[in-house]
Parts: C-alpha cells; structure tokens; sequence
C-alpha cells in the first residue's frame, strides 16, 4: 500500500473489519495560528518535540501526544468544509491535579501563559475544579477530586 502514489484509496471490500485497540495515540487540535498555540503551550511548561515541524507541533503527554494542526490544514485532510468555531464545541481537555492546593495555580499559569480563565478554581460536589481556553477557545477543566488513582508515574489508572 506504501508504494502506490499519494491519494490512491483502498478499502476492505472482501475482507472482515478489525477492530482498533481501546487507545487513542495522538490528539489532533485545530488552531488558527500553529506558531501561536505552541508557543502559548510552551510558556504553559509544556515540551514541544523535537520532532515538531512549523505546521505540526507535537507535545508528549506520556505516550500520548497533543498535535497542533492549522485549522485549514486540519479540514483538508480530513476532505471537510473548513468552519470556523462558534460557541460551545462539547469537547474539553482535563488535567487531574494531584493536589486541590494545585488547581488555582495550574489555572494562573495557564492565564500568565495567555488563556482565558472561564471558570475560576470552585469547590465542587466532587472536589476542587475550574477551567480555562487556550487561545483558540478549546477548553481545558483542570481539576482535583480524591477518587482518582494514579500510579508512581502519575499515569491515570481505570478499574
């Protein structure tokens, strides 16, 4: 498949679908200014790959990584009408402080980095929480509750 030319197409006529492995390796952000949004993360303390290019930031998230994409570039790809965002998205990032002492903090640099506070640190039912938007709108809860497992390298553990 690697050896017939960019765009040629394929499908799995005659062949059983696979199903993918319960993971996802790489989450893609549209951003309108990829040199923007990088350096907004950087200035946030997030290391951006080497590997990164001017049109493709990627950041390591422990065996994840969050890429940044231009919006444009994002929609070609994906053979979408390129839009621009309004309103609500329905999809947020967290990040799960280790500590409720945290939340605030996290939430000040990330102002001090150029995002938005959209809600300030709060106690919840839950714990203590609060959000910001980066510099495109995508929303970010960072947020601390006690029922949450972590192993040594503070890696989220689901039972």
């Amino acid at each position: 498949m690697l050896n017939t030319p960019i765009g040629q197409t394929f499908s799995a006529e005659n062949l059983a679908g696979l199903a993918p492995r319960q993971r996802i390796h790489l989450i893609l952000l549209a951003v309108t200014n990829v040199a923007a949004s990088t350096e907004f993360y950087q200035r946030l303390g997030w290391k951006i790959a080497r590997s990164s290019s001017p049109e493709f930031t990627k950041i390591d998230l422990g065996g994840h990584a969050l890429c940044l994409i231009s919006r444009s570039a994002f929609a070609q790809d994906a053979l979408q009408p390129e839009t621009q965002p309004t309103g609500f998205s329905g999809i947020g990032f967290i990040y799960l402080a280790q500590t409720a002492e945290e939340v605030p903090r996290i939430l000040a640099k990330a102002e001090e980095a150029g995002g938005t506070i959209v809600k300030p640190a709060t106690r919840t039912a839950w714990g203590i929480a609060g959000y910001f938007k980066d510099p495109d709108g995508h929303l970010f809860e960072v947020d601390f509750e006690e029922t949450w497992v972590f192993d040594q390298n503070h890696h989220l553990v689901i039972e």
